[in-house]
């Protein structure tokens, strides 16, 4: 039963956002009529990102990437728009296709909450949509990005994997201990999501194998005698996740600075938010074992075409954890939620691919890869049920609880039917 639901507190000092994509986002919410609900505007982003994604599949489903020889033909990463009556060599504009989806799925994630107080739609309904949404495109895009940095089947993008969920949970878990959404002057929503969409842009032009020199190479320096002998020439690929390390760093320091702020003015327990913070290495050391059977060097999983359901069976249990937590914090229960029962049969899993090295005797179930990829196609399938059924009972309490449309701009009225939420469109309806 939902009690008690409140609106999520942004705290914003992103100077980017501030002085040039406000601006923007403003104009552009004025484009849309309103008479689309704020979620259909969100959902609207999301699938941007899904279009990507089904160009990834469709092109490279065994996620080769260009490193190993596949990988989609080049003009993937280009949308040609030819403008009528001109002549054709000189009106095609290159778009890079991923570069110009994410950069909508930021513009449309920008501007439903606009967009929902133009409507009169602003509540927590709202928020917990816009939450899923991010949730999900946190792992879709930390798969795109390491195929567009060609590091495919490697380590390297499982720890992409775990950054960025990491990044993420840190920020939920921060919003629940202090009431607010912290973005600094630097972070992943804004500023994150740009050098994303310039990693895809500079991809399209020179193809996912740029991402492979040295940065030495890059910069010109690799034959610059003593310079080059003291520093590694590490690709440019590894320096970016070296990047994202530093920014995850950065991202652990200000979250636990601002929890530890707000739980010393409430007299809360210091120890009892770091406690909370479990779950997360707890979830990811249970994948991760899993994901190294039957060894680290040797992953079955890793290094084959099973890597991407994978991820994304991880990422769907990733997003139904932090939905709850997010809930929590927006019905106000103490009790953050910690277990995820997906969580269970991963690790079940994981113990019968490791049989050989615990017990040694072959796999109970896993003892083949056509087995394996059955056990990791139905941790797909139950991973994407067990968030579906959350996102529809949690839809559904909440229009019901509070009165307010999910997809349409309607709010359920004293007399309990379901009337336009902006004045005077019922009347003008009638008299229509």
């Amino acid at each position: 039963m939902l009690r008690l639901l409140i609106s999520r507190k942004r705290n914003a000092r992103s100077i980017l956002s501030r002085y040039v994509l406000n601006p923007y986002w403003n104009q552009l919410v004025k484009l849309w009529p309103k008479s689309v609900a704020p979620n259909t505007i969100t959902l609207t982003g999301l699938s941007l990102v899904f279009v990507n994604f089904l160009t990834l599949l469709y092109y490279d489903p065994s996620y080769y990437t260009e490193k190993h020889g596949s990988g989609p033909p080049h003009w993937i990463y280009f949308t040609y728009i030819v403008l009528s009556g001109i002549n054709a060599h000189q009106s095609v504009l290159l778009v890079n296709r991923w570069a110009a989806g994410l950069f909508l799925y930021q513009s449309l994630d920008a501007i439903d909450g606009k967009q929902a107080r133009r409507t009169q739609m602003a509540g927590p309904l709202g928020e917990m949509f816009d939450h899923g949404c991010d949730a999900v495109n946190t792992t879709l895009e930390a798969i795109l990005t390491c195929y567009a940095l060609n590091l495919g089947r490697s380590w390297w993008t499982v720890a992409s994997q775990v950054a960025a969920l990491a990044n993420f949970y840190l920020t939920t878990w921060e919003e629940y201990h202090t009431g607010q959404l912290y973005l600094a002057e630097f972070s992943g929503p804004v500023e994150g999501i740009l050098i994303l969409v310039c990693l895809y842009a500079v991809t399209g032009f020179y193809g996912p194998s740029f991402w492979d020199q040295g940065v030495l190479t890059f910069v010109g320096l690799d034959g610059a005698g003593v310079l080059s002998r003291i520093l590694p020439n590490i690709p440019l690929n590894v320096a970016f996740m070296y990047f994202g390390g530093v920014g995850l760093a950065f991202n652990i320091f200000t979250s636990y600075t601002n929890v530890l702020r707000a739980t010393r003015s409430t007299s809360t327990v210091s120890i009892r938010p770091l406690l909370r913070l479990m779950p997360f290495p707890l979830s990811v050391a249970i994948h991760v074992f899993w994901l190294s059977a039957p060894a680290p060097g040797t992953s079955t999983i890793l290094h084959s075409a099973l890597l991407v359901p994978f991820l994304c069976a991880w990422g769907l249990q990733f997003a139904n954890q932090v939905g709850r937590m997010i809930l929590a914090h927006l019905t106000k229960r103490k009790d953050m939620p910690f277990w995820e029962w997906m969580w269970v049969y991963s690790l079940l899993a994981g113990i019968d691919a490791h049989m050989p090295l615990l017990f040694g005797r072959a796999p109970f179930f896993q003892y083949s890869y056509s087995r394996m990829a059955l056990v990791v196609y139905a941790s797909l399938l139950f991973s994407f049920a067990a968030y579906a059924r959350f996102c529809y009972l949690v839809i559904n309490d909440i229009t019901e609880y509070l009165g307010i449309a999910c997809f349409t701009v309607r709010k359920k009225g004293n007399d309990g039917e379901w009337h336009s939420s902006i004045p005077g469109i019922d009347r003008e309806a009638k008299q229509k």
